[in-house]
């Protein structure tokens, strides 16, 4: 990215890091939320392997005075191509911490609310916030990065502007590490 002068914008810090990188496999499946670290004149590097797949990786940034949308850019690692699930269950037990996803009923255009029992135990500070929230549409082109909207509470609101399957990651840290738990919702 570059300003109008053609030189790399300076970036914000958004919750406690100036870049996340998300990378998701074209089935859905894989999820990594990165933090690549810069390296000077607008270069940000991360060194990574994944596994042979097809991926989508999404560049999470804020420029200062530049409006900035993010935009999937595909990646193929291999010749892996991958199938996405329907459906999964929303109880997920990740190195023995279950998070339960519990939601209002997805709609177009309205606000949905995503709640995450953590069944008992508090989720520690990860990145300025109680959790992080990703969520893709089954397609890989939607790309919603979402925040608590509480310091208290890992409960998080969105909005869905078309019907289909979403994957949504949540992302909780328990005992200093960071564990993705991932849903399937669908919105009619």
């Amino acid at each position: 990215m570059k300003d109008k002068d053609q030189k790399s914008p300076k970036l914000e810090i958004s919750h406690e890091k100036s870049m996340h990188l998300i990378i998701v496999s074209a089935d859905l499946e894989d999820y990594y939320h990165l933090h690549p670290v810069k390296k000077g004149n607008g270069m940000y590097t991360q060194k990574f392997a994944l596994p042979e797949n097809s991926y989508k990786v999404f560049v999470d940034i804020k420029p200062k005075n530049l409006a900035y949308q993010v935009s999937p850019i595909e990646l193929l690692v291999g010749e892996g191509h991958g199938e996405h699930e329907e459906r999964s269950n929303l109880t997920k037990t990740i190195n023995e911490k279950t998070v339960e996803l519990t939601t209002t009923e997805p709609g177009i255009n309205k606000d949905v609310t995503l709640n995450f029992d953590t069944k008992g135990i508090t989720s520690e500070p990860y990145l300025g916030a109680l959790g992080h929230v990703v969520i893709l549409d089954d397609k890989g082109e939607k790309f919603v990065h979402v925040h608590p909207t509480s310091e208290e509470k890992t409960q998080f609101e969105t909005k869905f502007d078309k019907p289909g399957i979403y994957k949504v990651w949540g992302e909780f840290k328990f005992d200093g590490k960071v564990n993705s738990y991932p849903f399937v919702i669908e919105v009619k």
